[in-house]
């Protein structure tokens, strides 16, 4: 027998996005189920264990929000589970580095406490559209079909696939097809600090270069990002990219998985026979499978512009601060780019616009199904900026609830007031320069 189960809110997808959604909804009141098809929370920070929390202090200050509050409960706990670091990579600015089993138990209960019904290795399936809303959407766990019945939709779930079958037009990755390369990660253990980052070169060029010489690396691992994870003598490896990989496609995403798995085994052995401070080195939490940047981007009422994030533009319905680089890896091509994209101590903010449907009434997505250029995506899509974009949506869909509106029809300011009552910096009049933060670095 088909279940029916019901929500003021309905959260698809339990990435950064949709836990910012779930929390921003639920703190104004609203009944809130969310919808993960996996068994964990997070998303990219799930798929690669150790990713740090990149984008999060624009010119030095935090965002503050949903991220604001997850970051200073784990840099507060004694020992300490998380710290801010400058990047090693440049234009990148600060980070955050954590435990990654603390920071997701902090998440799983800070949804707990809120009151957020979570539905794990569940999947979302068709909408079921009247009158312009969508009044149902069909799903599916473990133990057969079932149907949520909602007032309210937030999508994130990275690919959009439930706002493209309620019809909202979408483009995909650069408009021309080509989407940005996924990434498998792991760690290795017992790598000194010391001897590990001695040389000074953040992407190791050198040694890369002589391992793709020997036939030992794949040609792609030109740099390799080796950064200091959160535990002592922990590098963390964001190196392996596969590139020309459709992130809807589940079959693409599994045979990308498995040659990432081949390149990761292939880095690991080559670190302990050659780089000096991993001889007595160990692989650890390599990803279960491979994190993807970049597929559907869905049409809004508004489209965020490269060139106005480059003039600093912080418009009146700006919900989220950033001054990511326009980090772009190998969308066609082996390019990777990591070019500023604002003056240095400047920043931009993030349209809340850009995450409004035309059509839909009852429907708002966030993270990195927002509206966007391919330089401009390649900048806003930053996890603190997702659980940013995601906790604005889930405050405007329960706003919309309340008052009876299509969200089309929502007051901007209102989100924009809302989100500042909750912690959030450097939006709508309120200077992120106002805000003084004292950084673990």
């Amino acid at each position: 027998m088909k279940r029916h189960i019901a929500a003021d809110v309905l959260v698809i997808g339990g990435g950064t996005a949709g836990f910012g959604a779930a929390l921003g909804a639920a703190s104004a009141g609203a009944r809130v189920r969310l919808i993960e098809g996996t068994s964990k929370i997070g998303g990219v920070m799930a798929f690669c264990p150790g990713m740090p929390w990149g984008g999060g202090y624009p010119t030095g200050r935090s965002i503050g929000g949903v991220f604001g509050a997850l970051t200073d409960q784990l840099c507060a706990a004694q020992p300490p589970l998380a710290e801010v670091r400058h990047s090693t990579l440049e234009n990148f600015g600060f980070e955050v580095v954590y435990d990654h089993e603390a920071a997701v138990f902090a998440m799983f209960q800070m949804l707990e406490e809120a009151g957020v019904e979570v539905h794990l290795n569940t999947f979302a399936g068709a909408p079921q559209i009247e009158d312009g809303h969508i009044r149902r959407v069909a799903g599916t766990d473990r133990t057969g079909p079932l149907t949520f019945e909602t007032g309210m939709v937030i999508d994130c779930s990275g690919d959009g696939d439930l706002s493209a079958k309620a019809g909202v037009p979408f483009t995909v990755g650069d408009g021309r097809g080509n989407m940005m390369g996924v990434t498998l990660s792991f760690s290795m253990l017992n790598a000194p600090w010391n001897e590990v980052f001695a040389r000074g070169d953040p992407y190791f060029t050198k040694e890369a270069e002589a391992g793709i010489a020997e036939g030992r690396l794949h040609p792609d691992l030109a740099k390799l990002y080796l950064m200091r994870g959160f535990h002592r003598d922990t590098v963390f490896c964001n190196s392996v990219h596969i590139r020309g990989v459709d992130g809807t496609d589940p079959q693409g995403v599994a045979r990308a998985t498995q040659e990432g798995r081949r390149r990761c085994h292939q880095l690991a052995r080559f670190l302990i026979e050659r780089v000096p401070g991993f001889a007595h080195a160990r692989m650890n939490a390599l990803g279960p499978t491979v994190g993807v940047r970049e597929t559907r981007k869905l049409e809004a009422v508004h489209r965020i512009q490269a060139g106005d994030l480059a003039a600093g533009a912080k418009p009146a319905d700006g919900i989220v601060a950033c001054d990511n680089p326009i980090d772009d890896v190998m969308r066609g091509d082996a390019a990777m780019t990591h070019d500023a994209i604002v003056a240095k101590g400047d920043y931009y903010t993030l349209p809340f616009r850009a995450m409004v449907p035309r059509a839909i009434a009852n429907l708002l997505f966030a993270g990195r199904l927002v509206c966007a250029d391919p330089a401009a995506f390649a900048s806003v899509r930053g996890m603190p900026q997702c659980m940013a974009m995601g906790e604005a949506a889930g405050i405007a869909a329960a706003m919309a609830l309340a008052q009876g509106k299509p969200v089309q029809a929502l007051d901007p300011a209102a989100v924009v007031a809302a989100l500042a009552e909750r912690g959030v910096r450097g939006i709508g009049g309120d200077a992120l320069e106002n805000h003084a933060v004292t950084l673990a670095v």
